[in-house]
């Protein structure tokens, strides 16, 4: 795996390029605007002399065709029971003279419409440039304003689900209540130093205490980190700071720019942190926003297979693949994780145009053959078959499997399909990826070109968490396995860390004879302030209560914030076992959505947003479970 400089994307997240489009002279675009709006003008006129002209040719029968596809409009008093088979509709004797009036007033008012038009177009020439531009720019302003009245069209009320554990989770341990505070201390510095910083940008330059962003959010200032940290502002009773990021998002979140974005992270991100930003404060805005953007990825979908493009322009809708996945694939994580999201789009709507996008994915990954029951991570989205066969739970594959056994939980269980689709792959990951070291520590290993690479991923520690999730409803009574299973994966996770100097994990690590659990290439000892580690804590913390899980959450916090943290905010480092930290300078957005989210969560109690009623997206958005029979989804076998 490459640093986060060189590779544009890997599984669920990795910062990429940043190649926005070249930005050229307003006022060269101003005039050329205006010189086009004279040149329509006259042209219109020209159009309107000729459409004129055509009825004042001679009448050289009294049976006239008219083949406009205007007859309805123009001669009502057709009758269209004479040749309307054949295309022509007939004007019959009788009523010729009442036709000769209708075809002379038609005249009149060609003509005069003929000398507005002239009459227009020679003002617009007397008038200067300045005048030109103003006329101009008002029409653009109501066009903007006739936009702006068309987003606000209320959607059809739905039936919320039941809500609980929005609030509260206040431990009564002293010593947990106070790091509970200090988790939403370090928010509030991450927080207030992009607002005065960053305000609107993507993310933020902390060090250099500017704007920053990827060519995963396009050229667009779309305010990831306010979308991303809503939720997180919200369940920490952050709400003046809230208030802020709903004010800016009312106000400036436009999506109808030509901006080329990432379908998979503007889903997970954008239509994620704004379905839980209106479930947990039921503001409308963010339920409108969420559409407005799910409409806007719909065309990166029209593709021969249905299986959607990497990236989407906003404006044109014109879609395209990483040039570096696999010949121009798709990749599995990231076509792999819109269910929850699309689900719940079709749950609010009432348009069931998002559930069948995802449906049918997952209907076309249950016909193809897997090798070894492993799905690859690349799939060409014109073929529809598989590219290299590369299998990863970490960056490429790692949500695919997170989103078939979060479908199933969403669903309140009843999603039977998704759960097994489940059951197989972790049965085949399980047989073939998973090992254990020497040293006893068992991974998660890569499948590349028919043998197994002994490394893993940052991002594939997020599986300990998975596994202990669906422990409970897993096949032949083995809800105990894989928990135990889960717990292993977290050990793992927690040595990678605890090897280094700074007691951060590097962004992959070996298990190669000597080596384990340890980085080996320079290009992989970077931290950028993932979450996957603290995650699979907090998910075992849940489902055991074991105290490990909330010291080595400790551990990792401290070492963020004697590290990370810095005056402007807080930046992820490019060595970890260097004891002097070198930063790269980004405050990710998944930081505030996920990280700090996850530790808070880990010291508050279990009555705070409970996962029997929600279920966390792949940035911890978290998402209400939904009865599936009682909704418009009528193509689920529940409902059948």
């Amino acid at each position: 795996m490459t640093t986060p400089a060189l590779l544009p994307l890997s599984g669920r997240r990795i910062p990429p390029l940043n190649l926005g489009p070249p930005s050229f002279p307003h006022h060269r675009a101003t005039l050329r605007l205006s010189e086009k709006f004279i040149l329509l003008l006259i042209l219109s006129a020209f159009i309107t002399l000729c459409f004129g002209a055509f009825f004042f040719l001679p009448d050289s029968s009294k049976h006239k065709r008219f083949d406009l596809g205007l007859e309805d409009v123009l001669i009502p008093h057709v009758d269209a029971k004479g040749a309307k088979s054949s295309g022509v509709f007939l004007i019959h004797g009788p009523d010729e003279h009442r036709h000769r009036e209708e075809e002379e007033r038609l005249r009149n008012k060609i003509r005069a419409d003929h000398e507005k038009a002239l009459e227009e177009a020679k003002e617009k020439l007397r008038k200067s440039r300045e005048e030109i531009r103003a006329e101009i720019q008002t029409e653009k302003n109501k066009v903007v304003q006739e936009m702006k009245i068309k987003e606000k069209k209320p959607l059809p009320p739905v039936p919320i689900p039941n809500l609980v554990g929005i609030n509260g989770g206040d431990p009564e341990d002293n010593d947990i209540r106070e790091k509970r505070e200090k988790i939403k201390e370090m928010m509030k510095h991450a927080w207030d130093n992009y607002r005065t910083y960053g305000w609107g940008h993507n993310e933020l330059r902390p060090i250099a205490r500017k704007g920053h962003s990827t060519n995963i959010f396009g050229s667009s200032q779309m305010g990831a980190t306010i979308v991303d940290a809503l939720d997180t502002l919200y369940i920490m009773g952050l709400h003046a700071e809230f208030l802020d990021g709903q004010r800016w998002i009312e106000d400036n979140l436009d999506f109808s720019v030509n901006s080329e974005v990432s379908v998979f992270e503007v889903n997970i991100r954008f239509i994620g942190g704004l379905l839980a930003a209106y479930y947990l404060s039921g503001e409308e805005i963010f339920k409108i926003k969420a559409v407005q953007l799910a409409e806007k990825l719909l065309p990166a979908f029209n593709t021969p297979t249905g299986i959607p493009w990497a990236m989407v322009n906003l404006k044109s809708g014109v879609g395209r693949n990483w040039g570096w996945a696999s010949a121009g694939s798709s990749i599995l994580a990231e076509f792999g994780t819109l269910h929850m999201e699309f689900v719940h789009l079709s749950y609010l709507t009432g348009d069931l145009v998002y559930y069948k996008k995802v449906m049918h994915i997952r209907k076309l990954l249950q016909k193809m053959d897997r090798p070894n029951g492993l799905y690859p991570n690349y799939l060409n989205p014109r073929t529809g078959r598989w590219g290299q066969y590369h299998t990863s739970v970490g960056g490429l594959g790692d949500s695919f499997y997170e989103y078939l056994l979060k479908a199933w939980l969403m669903s309140d269980k009843t999603d039977h399909e998704a759960r097994r689709m489940y059951d197989d792959a972790v049965e085949a990951i399980e047989k073939h990826l998973i090992k254990k070291s020497r040293g006893g520590l068992v991974f998660i290993g890569e499948w590349k070109n028919g043998h197994l690479e002994k490394k893993m991923g940052h991002l594939a520690c997020f599986a300990g968490g998975m596994f202990a999730l669906g422990a409970d409803g897993s096949r032949m009574d083995k809800a105990g396995h894989y928990l135990e299973l889960g717990a292993e994966i977290a050990r793992t996770c927690h040595e990678s860390y605890d090897r280094t100097a700074l007691k951060l994990g590097p962004e992959s690590f070996k298990f190669d004879g000597a080596v384990e659990a340890v980085a080996v290439r320079q290009a992989e000892k970077y931290y950028i302030l993932r979450p996957e580690v603290i995650e699979t804590y907090w998910y075992l913390w849940r489902f055991t209560h074991d105290p490990r899980y909330r010291q080595w959450g400790w551990e990792a916090a401290l070492a963020i914030e004697k590290y990370c943290r810095v005056s402007g905010g807080f930046s992820g480092v490019k060595d970890v076992y260097s004891s002097i930290p070198t930063h790269d300078d980004v405050q990710q957005s998944f930081f505030l959505a996920e990280t700090l989210k996850y530790l808070y969560l880990l010291f508050s109690g279990d009555d705070l947003l409970p996962l029997d009623h929600w279920v966390f997206n792949t940035e911890a958005h978290p998402l209400p479970v939904l009865h599936l029979a009682n909704t418009t989804l009528s193509g689920n076998p529940a409902v059948r």
